[in-house]
């Protein structure tokens, strides 16, 4: 059966490409060794579901498993003692009725009907406690997909029975470690439960460890995928330099990375390869998938515009972050940070908040710009006007500039200093997605981007661009900024680049130059 990257359930060794995770699961099973009890939270997609299956393998030499899928549950199986331990018995049922005593088996089969009354999780736990004891092995529990019990009281009470039995041992025969995975941490899904109670916000769940593992993908991690696919495909590709490429958009992302590997895969399959063998697997296949993937329906991108509705504080964080060069400090208790960090859009970086991924950040600053580009002048004029921007395949970067100029100066003139401060490269960005659109993308240079300045990375049917956008500070910031666009140019062996300079000196000269500094060209637009 030939392997396939997969994006959608559970990794399976024997059926996809996937990274090895011996050493994650390793350094797991020390933690139940030591009796842990833990929650794997991480972000949508982030591989917690393959990993907890391949935890429960791993441990089963050594340890009685038992894996519960809250996702199973349904909002019913929530509405009372009763009819949680009803169905949490019928899964215990499912999967680990080999392992049962005959006593526990037959008195789960009892709970298992939800018409039973008078069963309450106290009773229900003193059954477990039996279960363990009786275990020839001691006992682990795994339950995925807990956020499926959020808003729901009798979860948090099947969590103090943990925390209760936890506490008593080893006086009292309990699980050796349990671990829940979700993206949720517990401390959240109290908070959603009660929101408006401040005493109730600590959850039962303090007793849990930190669960420190990291669960994305190095650019090792991501040759040794690609080894095995190469292996068996014979495409020759460049292993170090497309695993980089990998790692450097998604910074490991596990559906990021195996998707834009599907994307990629998909090209051989299709037999478009060029002919010596490497034309589906190069950067310029690569710059490709990301476009694909970027301008395709997603699970994971679906779930972001979502969250950014559901939480307009981070989405106004994140804005600030994109568009305005805003920093933050960062601040683990910060709610917004924190669940910007559960969602995987943000991170810490030298003390600094930032967007998580190359691919995140492009996909939010498209999202944002969506939702303005429908009113935008710019947007409308660019759309009308955008095929005299490309000639012979190739993008007319100086044009672009040039035509941004005049029309900026057409529609902005009687804009305010502070508008165009806070909203300039907005303006600029909203002008060249319809040009680049389908055939192009950019991303921002993090490192630069701030109050002051941006640095755009632009990448039009595999050839890139380097500009800088900066509000005017004067001759010598900019002289500095000219300095930093050369070593750019050097990093991406540029001849031509390009600078976006924002001045509200009254004295300015509007329009577009060219500066030659050594053998190489800068063109200069000032609005």
């Amino acid at each position: 059966m030939t392997k396939t990257f997969n994006t959608n359930g559970v990794c399976l060794p024997d059926r996809h490409y996937m990274v090895d995770l011996n050493s994650r699961l390793a350094i797991v099973k020390t933690m139940v060794d030591a009796g842990d009890y833990f929650t794997i939270n991480r972000a949508r997609q982030y591989g917690k579901t393959t990993i907890l299956h391949a935890l429960t393998d791993y441990l089963r030499p050594y340890y009685s498993v038992i894996s519960l899928d809250f996702q199973g549950l349904s909002f019913t199986d929530f509405e009372s003692e009763e009819h949680f331990v009803a169905a949490v018995s019928r899964q215990i049922l499912l999967v680990a009725r080999d392992e049962l005593s005959a006593d526990v088996e037959r008195e789960l089969e009892q709970y298992a009907d939800e018409c039973m009354k008078g069963v309450s999780l106290s009773k229900f736990f003193f059954l477990l406690t039996g279960l363990c004891r009786k275990s020839p092995k001691n006992v682990v529990l795994l339950i995925d997909e807990v956020d499926s019990a959020s808003n729901n009281q009798v979860f948090l009470d099947f969590l103090a029975q943990l925390r209760f039995y936890y506490l008593k041992r080893p006086g009292v025969a309990t699980f050796q470690s349990v671990i829940l995975a979700g993206v949720y941490d517990i401390k959240n899904l109290k908070q959603k439960i009660h929101p408006e109670a401040e005493s109730r916000y600590n959850s039962p769940w303090n007793i849990a460890v930190d669960f420190t593992v990291d669960m994305s993908f190095s650019p090792k991690d991501i040759s040794s995928m690609l080894t095995q696919y190469d292996d068996d495909w014979n495409i020759g590709m460049d292993m170090d330099r497309i695993s980089q490429l990998l790692y450097d958009y998604t910074m490991g992302y596990p559906f990021l990375v195996s998707r834009l590997c599907q994307i990629m895969d998909k090209d051989v399959k299709e037999g478009s390869r060029k002919p010596e063998g490497k034309g589906c697997w190069d950067e310029e296949a690569f710059q490709r998938a990301v476009r694909v993937i970027l301008k395709t329906p997603n699970t994971l991108f679906d779930d972001m515009s979502k969250k950014l509705a559901d939480y307009p504080k981070l989405k106004e964080m994140i804005y600030g972050i994109l568009f305005q060069g805003r920093k933050y400090s960062y601040e683990a208790e910060n709610e917004k940070i924190r669940i910007g960090e559960m969602f995987g859009f943000l991170k810490e970086k030298d003390g600094m908040v930032c967007v998580s991924n190359r691919i995140f950040e492009m996909k939010l600053y498209n999202l944002f710009l969506s939702e303005e580009e429908t009113d935008a002048r710019m947007f409308t004029t660019a759309e009308m006007e955008k095929n005299q921007f490309v000639r012979g395949g190739h993008l007319q970067m100086e044009l672009v500039l040039k035509k941004f100029c005049e029309y900026f100066e057409d529609i902005y003139a009687d804009a305010d200093e502070r508008f165009i401060e806070e909203n300039g490269r907005r303006i600029f960005l909203i002008f060249l997605k319809p040009i680049i659109n389908g055939s192009g993308n950019y991303y921002i240079e993090s490192r630069t981007r701030n109050m002051r300045r941006t640095d755009v990375i632009i990448d039009y049917k595999g050839v890139q661009e380097v500009l800088e956008m900066k509000i005017w500070h004067g001759q010598e910031y900019n002289r500095r900024g000219e300095k930093q666009l050369l070593e750019y140019m050097d990093y991406y062996h540029l001849q031509k680049g390009y600078m976006l300079s924002f001045n509200f000196n009254k004295k300015k000269q509007t329009g577009i130059k060219q500066l030659r500094l050594g053998e190489r060209t800068l063109v200069e637009a000032v609005v």
